[in-house]
C-alpha cells in the first residue's frame, strides 16, 4: 500500500464510451483536468504543509494539484470558529453519548465549553469517549448496531471531517456517492439509471460488502490515510476514536476492527477505505481488461456494476472477491446477485424459452426492465417491498401510541411522514406505489380512530376529508433521471 502499486495506484481514467456524445454516468461526472500545471508529475516525497492561510482552499488546491502531496499540518485548521459550526450542525434532540450530555445543556456555555474542547485538542490532552451501543430495526426485520458518540466527540469529528474533506474530495472518483457533499441517493439512481439507458449494459452486478463497517481492518485504514496525511496530530486522534470502544449493557468492549455505525468521521473512513480497496481497482480493471462497457455506481458499502458482456462480469466478481478477501473484507451473499438486465435482456431471455428479466434493488428502489408506450426500452424504479412495508408497520405502532391525541395532532405527523415518503420515493414510473403507501397509510388511521370509542365512528367519507385535509396528495416529486443527470454535470464537474 505505498500508493505506486498496481493494486492501489492513482485513478486509472475511465475507459472511454465507444458514442463519446452518449457518455455513461461514471464518465461524465468524472472530474475535469486540473488548472494550471497539475497534469504533470510532481516530484517524489514533496510534502504539503503550510502555515499561510487558515481557509482550506489552500488545501483543496495543493490535493488537487498534487496526488502525492501529504499534508502535515491540518490540525490548526480545527478553529474554535470550525468547532462552533461543527456544534451548530448537530441536530439538537439527538440521542445523548454515555456522559449524557445533550446539545442544550452543552450550550448554556457554549463559548467557554468549545474553548476547552479547543485547548484540549491542540494540547494533545483530549481523549475520546467509548460509544453508546444502540439498535434500530432494518427493513429486513434484523437489527443494526449503531455507536453513539459523546457530544463533544460528535463536534470535534464533525471539524475533523470537514478539514479532512478538503483533501478527499479531490481524491475519490466519479462513481462514489455515499454520504458526500452534495452527492445525495438520488444523484446515485440518476446515474445509474443513465448508464443503463446510455451504455451499452446487458447484465447488472448487484453486490453489498457483508458487515463493512464491522469489517474495517484498522491497519490496513491507516496505512490508507498515511498516503495524504503526516499531521501524526489527526492520525492520533482518529486512533483514539477507533480505540474508544462501545459501552452496551454497563460493559465497555473495546473494538479492535470496524467503525462504529452513527460516528460522524465512520462514513468519511468508509469512503477513504473503500476508495482504495474499489474504487481504484475497479477504475483499473476496467480500463486493463474488460472487452465491453462498464459502468459502476457506489453508495457507501452498497454498489452496481454494469456490464455489456456477461464474462466481464464473471472475471469481475471473480477479481473483487479476492481484491476484497486481501482486506478483510467479504461480499453478503444474500444480497449480491449478477442478473441479466438491459434493454435486450426481455429478448433474449423469450428466445431461450426463459421468463421476464430479474430485477434488483438499489437504495430502496426495485429496478426493473420495462417499456414505453412505443415499445422503447426504459428502466422502471418501484419502492421496495420490503421498505415499504417495514414504514407502514413503524407508522402503525406509531399511529397506536397517538391513539387519543385529537386528529389535528395525528394529521399534522402523519403529513410529515407522508411528505418525507414522497420526497424520496416520489420519482417517475413509481406513482403507483406512492399512491398505494398513501391509501395503506389513510387505512390504518381510519382503523385507529376507530377504535378510540364505539359511540362515534368515523365514516370512510368523513375519514376521506381529514385525509385531504392533512395529508399531501401522492404527486411525483423528482425530474426524470437524465434531465437531472444533464442539468447537474454539463459544463462542469459535479465535486467541485
Amino acid at each position: 500500500m505505498d500508493g505506486r502499486g498496481k493494486s492501489d495506484g492513482r485513478v486509472v481514467p475511465a475507459k472511454p464510451p465507444n458514442k463519446p456524445a452518449l457518455a455513461g454516468a461514471e464518465v461524465v461526472e468524472g472530474r475535469r483536468p486540473a488548472e494550471g500545471n497539475a497534469t504533470g508529475k510532481t516530484r517524489s516525497g514533496h510534502r504539503a504543509g503550510f502555515s499561510a492561510p487558515s481557509a482550506l482552499d489552500r488545501v483543496r488546491q495543493t490535493a488537487r494539484k498534487d496526488r502525492d502531496a501529504r499534508f502535515t499540518a491540518l490540525l490548526h485548521h480545527v478553529t474554535v470558529d470550525r468547532l462552533r459550526d461543527a456544534y451548530r450542525a448537530l441536530r439538537p434532540k439527538a440521542a445523548a453519548g454515555v456522559d449524557g450530555m445533550t446539545w442544550s445543556a452543552y450550550g448554556q456555555d457554549l463559548e467557554v465549553n468549545l474553548g476547552e474542547l479547543h485547548r484540549r485538542v491542540h494540547g494533545g490532552s483530549y481523549r475520546a469517549k467509548p460509544s453508546r451501543r444502540a439498535y434500530i430495526a432494518k427493513a429486513d426485520g434484523r437489527q443494526r448496531p449503531l455507536g453513539i458518540a459523546s457530544l463533544e466527540d460528535k463536534v470535534l469529528q464533525r471539524a475533523v471531517v470537514e478539514v479532512m474533506s478538503a483533501i478527499y474530495e479531490e481524491d475519490f472518483v466519479g462513481f462514489s456517492y455515499g454520504f458526500r457533499p452534495g452527492r445525495s441517493p438520488h444523484r446515485a439512481l440518476d446515474a445509474l439509471a443513465v448508464g443503463i439507458d446510455r451504455r451499452r449494459v446487458n447484465w447488472v452486478l448487484d453486490a453489498d460488502i457483508r458487515d463493512f463497517f464491522g469489517c474495517l481492518d484498522h491497519s490496513w485504514l491507516l496505512k490508507m490515510l498515511r498516503h495524504r496525511i503526516a499531521d501524526e496530530r489527526v492520525l492520533r486522534l482518529i486512533q483514539k476514536w477507533l480505540a474508544a470502544g462501545v459501552i452496551e449493557d454497563g460493559s465497555w468492549t473495546r473494538d479492535t476492527e470496524g467503525v462504529p455505525q452513527g460516528a460522524a468521521i465512520s462514513p468519511l473512513l468508509g469512503n477513504v477505505y473503500l476508495h482504495y480497496v474499489f474504487d481504484l481497482w475497479a477504475n483499473q480493471w476496467r480500463a486493463r481488461h474488460a472487452r465491453g462497457d462498464v459502468i459502476v455506481v457506489r453508495y457507501a458499502d452498497d454498489f452496481v456494476v454494469g456490464f455489456e458482456h456477461q464474462d466481464d462480469a464473471q472475471r469481475f466478481l471473480a477479481g473483487l472477491r479476492d481484491r476484497l478477501a486481501t482486506f478483510g473484507l467479504g461480499l453478503a451473499p444474500d444480497k449480491t446477485r449478477l442478473v441479466e438486465f438491459g434493454r435486450f435482456a426481455a429478448r433474449d431471455r423469450r428466445a431461450r424459452g426463459e421468463g421476464r428479466p430479474e430485477t434488483f434493488e438499489f437504495l430502496g428502489f426495485t429496478h426493473v426492465c420495462a417499456k414505453t408506450r412505443t415499445g422503447r426500452f426504459a428502466l422502471r424504479r418501484v419502492t421496495s417491498k420490503k421498505r415499504m412495508t417495514a414504514k407502514l408497520h413503524e407508522v402503525k405502532a406509531e399511529l397506536r401510541r397517538r391513539m387519543h391525541l385529537p386528529i389535528p395532532e395525528q394529521g399534522t405527523w402523519l403529513g410529515a411522514v407522508v411528505r418525507g415518503h414522497l420526497n424520496y420515493y416520489a420519482v417517475p414510473g413509481n406513482g403507483d406505489a406512492v399512491n398505494a403507501f398513501r391509501d395503506q397509510l389513510i387505512r390504518h388511521w381510519h382503523k385507529t380512530l376507530r377504535r378510540r370509542g364505539q359511540r362515534h365512528r368515523i365514516s370512510r367519507t368523513r375519514m376521506l376529508q381529514h385525509a385531504k385535509r392533512w395529508l399531501p396528495p401522492a404527486h411525483i416529486k423528482h425530474p426524470w433521471p437524465e434531465k437531472r443527470f444533464d442539468a447537474i454535470t454539463q459544463g462542469r464537474s459535479p465535486v467541485r
